[in-house]
């Protein structure tokens, strides 16, 4: 009869161990009864970058990188992209469920009247060097929000909590366009409670001298798909830093600060700009064959393709694709998508690419997107954060709730040396 557990037998002492196995998991505290002797401490396991370990349950995302499957609360990422508003989205993640329609009245109007940022964070951002990168603004300018609402680490009082929330997610983007303004040497503008979430972004991103800023719908809701296809991602490197700082209690604009410098590594938020790097260099549709062939021989890396979890189509790949399309209506053709479209047809027809399992994800057409909407490289990561302030605000939120969780505290293997003795200066070789 089988039995869920997993039976070990430790060829040191001959012993045998029994351990539950529960969700496809063994608890790693499990293995600390597996000794070789009295005095030893107790084996663990050892998995550099948490290539195989859970450090958390979580009942937000699901990611099924075998089969190409994101869902936001057991919702298709596909569904909810065609038929909701970032808004929208951002309240499921948050709370569980759709909100209907006088919770997301309620909902939009709480996030629309806290988009103002107070005046001595106006000041503190204009005295950033003229050439300061957008996302080191971002990233200090959020940190800086804690000495503003020094009560946001009350983080045990749920209604604390819930303003914070709001205020994160209504002012992010404020935050993020006065940083392009100010890396464009532009005056701030300010917010316009009277438009939608990404409306008003590109209001505070764009307005020159008219009185009233008219978005165009387009670039309007493709924003709006944008920020819902990166709203959360399970637990990607800046969502385990949002865990593992907000660990120590410690107020939600300092966690998320941390997560967002997480986020700011080429290898996570500013791989879209790596993707642009790479269409530039290619240049033309036609260099493309010689391209492959040098990623096939080791001496270039095909940018945009492949996932450290999908081993599939990334799903939201499919549907930015469709936006790109949908934006270059307006923006005017980015010749970059030529090459990029030409250079995932041949990617997916090639043996080597398809045994490997390289598919283009979410990256591969983002940054062309960017790059139409007139948005410096240098901006996409900051692009990144916006949408996902949510996921790393309702990832904290649910740690605070979990009983399991406490502050986070790797384990180590240490190989350094013995015990030493102290050798004073004059005697040391």
């Amino acid at each position: 009869m089988s039995k869920d557990t997993l039976t070990i037998t430790d060829n040191r002492t001959g012993k045998e161990y029994e351990i539950p196995v529960w969700e496809g998991t063994i608890r790693a505290m499990d293995l600390r009864q597996i000794k070789a002797g009295e005095d030893d401490f107790g084996l663990m396991s050892y998995d550099p970058a948490f290539t195989n370990t859970a450090s958390t349950k979580s009942a937000i995302t699901l990611v099924d990188g075998d089969k190409g499957i994101l869902r936001y609360r057991g919702y298709p990422i596909e569904q909810l992209a065609e038929n909701c508003t970032y808004l929208e989205v951002a309240y499921l993640i948050l709370y569980g469920e759709l909100p209907n329609k006088a919770q997301a009245e309620q909902w939009v109007y709480d996030i629309t009247h806290h988009t103002i940022i107070h005046e001595n964070i106006k000041n503190f951002m204009q005295h950033f060097r003229y050439d300061a990168h957008p996302m080191g603004m971002f990233i200090a300018t959020v940190a800086a929000l804690s000495t503003f609402y020094p009560e946001a680490n009350q983080i045990a009082d749920e209604n604390v909590r819930t303003i914070q929330i709001q205020r994160l997610i209504a002012k992010v983007p404020t935050i993020a366009a006065f940083s392009y303004r100010h890396s464009q040497g532009l005056p701030f503008a300010y917010p316009d409670n009277d438009l939608s979430y990404p409306g008003n972004f590109l209001n505070m991103m764009f307005r020159m001298t008219e009185l009233k800023y008219e978005p165009d719908p387009v670039l309007e809701r493709a924003l709006d798909v944008l920020f819902i296809l990166h709203a959360d991602h399970e637990q990607n490197c800046s969502t385990n830093a949002m865990r593992g700082i907000g660990s120590s209690q410690v107020d939600p604009y300092s966690a998320m600060s941390g997560a967002a410098a997480a986020l700011y590594g080429p290898l996570h938020g500013g791989a879209n700009e790596a993707v642009l790097r790479m269409l530039n260099q290619i240049g033309d549709a036609k260099n493309i064959p010689a391209f492959v062939e040098k990623v096939k021989k080791g001496e270039g890396r095909l940018m945009g393709f492949g996932h450290r979890v999908y081993k599939n189509y990334d799903p939201r790949a499919r549907i930015i694709k469709q936006v790109a399309e949908d934006v270059f209506k307006v923006t005017g053709r980015n010749p970059m998508l030529d090459v990029a479209m030409e250079l995932e047809r041949i990617a997916l027809e090639d043996d080597y690419f398809i045994e490997r399992k390289l598919y283009p994800n979410v990256d591969f057409y983002s940054g062309i997107i960017y790059q139409a909407m007139r948005l410096p490289t240098s901006f996409f990561p900051v692009m990144f954060a916006i949408p996902r302030t949510v996921g790393w605000l309702a990832q904290w939120q649910e740690m605070l709730g979990d009983s399991e969780q406490k502050i986070a505290r790797p384990r180590q293997v240490y190989l350094g040396e013995g015990e030493r003795q102290f050798v004073p200066m004059n005697k040391r070789k």
